[in-house]
């Protein structure tokens, strides 16, 4: 399966690479005002995964800068996220409220969406 999965998620990356989207041009007061609701956010992802890929192209179509921690290799996000999200499924948006509560959103049509929202919002 390794053999399948290597060579198509390298064509991801090259895809992705050459078709990535454009970054926003926007005020320095209101893209400071973005990054500031993005300070709590963390995404648990793999490289070339291709659910991941889409969250990181809205993350890059949305002007967003949100921690990327990848899951593979000798790391401690792929056991924190098991720990403490329940699952090790990528993608996952661990955000983390005001009241100090951890909301972990799975699926990547939902993360695109509270992604969205963030942007709209401001």
């Amino acid at each position: 399966m390794k053999a399948i999965r290597w060579p198509i998620g390298q064509l991801i990356l090259l895809l992705n690479f050459i078709f990535s989207p454009r970054s926003p041009k926007r005020a320095e007061a209101e893209q400071a005002k973005i990054d500031d609701k993005t300070q709590t956010l963390s995404l648990y992802q793999l490289p070339s995964c291709p659910f991941c890929v889409k969250v990181r192209r809205t993350m890059k179509r949305e002007g967003l800068k949100i921690e990327l921690r990848n899951i593979s290799g000798k790391n401690d996000f792929q056991q924190e996220l098991i720990r403490e999200g329940g699952k090790r499924k990528v993608p996952c948006l661990r955000i983390e409220k005001a009241d100090g509560q951890v909301q972990w959103l799975y699926e990547s049509n939902d993360v695109v969406a509270h992604l969205q929202t963030l942007t709209k919002a401001a």
